[in-house]
């Protein structure tokens, strides 16, 4: 199954964003995932716009936003009009989550659904239908460097089984290792945001190490 590999930025090292963006669009990165957060919905700042707005005229690979705010559809058509290619959210910060969704769509960009660990999928499962993408966070929002939460393996799984129907693609998200993308492909997921776990802060290349990661090497 195809693997898409999506650096978490906020891994990246700031002092050489430049450099840090190009090794990585040239090692086959496909989605480069930018986190902006408000201190509100999570008690954490991520990225800002300059960060993003830097990131996206440096590659023209695709571009994710992963909005952990609260009243997204606020930030939608700012985040779209510079280029973000998909736009996630959480629909638990929004009165009206399927509008935000058509907002999307509306600019041209694919949508996702964020869910946290403690989401149910009963909760937005009405929303699929609208839904591009639904990332999976394994790990509680907000901070990198968290353990995974391997209970969240079986809502990943009943996701899988609702792809067909409702057709969007699994993309996860926290503490996800070499291994873990292994099964988790093997279960379904497309999508990989990559951080500390396995791909920042190592000794190989950003090339081995996402040839490896694809199986384009051993």
């Amino acid at each position: 199954m195809e693997k898409l590999i999506c650096p978490s930025m906020m891994c990246a090292d700031f002092g050489f964003l430049k450099n840090e963006v190009a090794e990585l669009d040239q090692a086959g990165t496909d989605i480069f995932h930018i986190d902006i957060m408000d201190g509100v919905f999570v008690p954490n700042y991520g990225m800002g716009l300059q960060d993003f707005e830097f990131i996206r005229s440096t590659t023209s690979k695709l571009v994710d936003v992963h909005l952990m705010v609260q009243n997204p559809a606020d930030y939608v058509e700012k985040f779209a009009d510079m280029g973000a290619d998909i736009i996630y959210f959480h629909p638990e910060t929004d009165q009206h989550p399927a509008r935000t969704l058509d907002k999307i769509h509306a600019k041209g960009k694919k949508a996702g659904i964020a869910i946290n660990p403690g989401t149910s999928i009963e909760n937005i499962q009405e929303l699929l239908y609208l839904a591009d993408y639904v990332l999976v966070m394994t790990v509680n929002p907000g901070f990198a460097g968290q353990k995974y939460l391997s209970y969240v393996d079986h809502k990943i799984k009943k996701l899988t089984a609702m792809k067909a129907e409702y057709d969007f693609e699994i993309v996860v998200d926290g503490a996800i290792s070499n291994e873990r993308v292994e099964t988790l492909s093997e279960l379904g997921v497309k999508g990989f945001v990559l951080g500390t776990s396995a791909l920042f802060g190592k000794e190989d290349s950003y090339q081995e190490i996402i040839k490896k990661l694809k199986g384009e090497s051993k």
